[in-house]
């Protein structure tokens, strides 16, 4: 805990067995209070080894729902457990969770409700190895995400997110995709509620093991990305209605 604010860190695992130990062993626990895996129907030894590694909430998805998927499952349970501080952290070792104390601390204390680890503030994703498409694709979405959006993000990509739990009550997420652009869809909530989101630099490792997509779901996600700017730039501008914008009570521009 920090500040009496119960942390839970939560794992969406997929085919994970080579790197999650290493994962969690680096987790601070004299901060984290517990730990969730969803393991979604991997074809590896990822539940065997979170069974080893003693993680009491393990839940065991009977057929792949997909990235957006697992994490609604994540989200849900952190909730149900009655966390205060929720950290969204892959499995694959590709962030580090070195850096769950100063996320975690920023919510705590009281300055934000959100925190995403970006891996283009500095020069950790180039350093880290991501291929020079993936950047300068990361880079261009990024600058129509925040010209329709009306935000200064340095990235809308990363995996690594730290969310209070009144933030993740706050919006539908359950509505957004089952797929990858459900991390767009759940930001584009976020701000259309009126939360402002903080960044810190966060260092990344690109290596076999690391989750990543092939080009072409890169490009599938990549037109996502613009739909969902687009979405959101309709629904603020009144030109629009959409779904994952339902039942949000829609907040100040930022």
């Amino acid at each position: 805990m920090i500040n009496e604010k119960k942390i839970i860190v939560v794992l969406p695992a997929y085919n994970a067995a080579h790197t999650l130990e290493q994962t969690y062993k680096e987790i601070p626990f004299d901060v984290v209070d517990d730990v969730i895996l969803t393991d979604d129907h991997s074809s590896d030894q990822t539940l065997q080894v979170a069974k080893e590694l003693g993680i009491r909430h393990i839940i065991e998805h009977e057929q792949n729902k997909g990235y957006g998927g697992n994490q609604k499952s994540c989200y849900n349970k952190a909730l149900a457990i009655d966390a205060d501080i929720v950290v969204m952290l892959h499995p694959d070792y590709q962030y580090t969770p070195k850096l769950i104390h100063s996320m975690c601390y920023l919510i705590a204390d009281g300055v934000y409700d959100v925190v995403i680890g970006s891996r283009i503030l500095g020069k950790g994703a180039l350093k880290g190895g991501m291929p020079w498409y993936k950047y300068v694709s990361n880079r261009m979405l990024t600058l129509f995400q925040n010209i329709l959006m009306n935000q200064k993000l340095s990235e809308y990509h990363t995996g690594y997110r730290a969310f209070s739990a009144r933030v993740l009550r706050s919006i539908p997420y359950n509505k957004c995709s089952e797929d990858f652009v459900f991390d767009n869809q759940m930001l584009a909530q976020i701000f259309y509620a009126g939360w402002e989101i903080a960044e810190i630099t966060c260092p990344t490792k690109y290596f076999d093991e690391a989750s990543s997509i092939n080009l072409s779901r890169s490009t599938i996600y990549g037109l996502g990305v613009l739909k969902v700017s687009l979405m959101y730039f309709a629904q603020r501008t009144h030109l629009g209605n959409f779904e994952i914008f339902k039942d949000i009570l829609p907040g100040k521009e930022s």
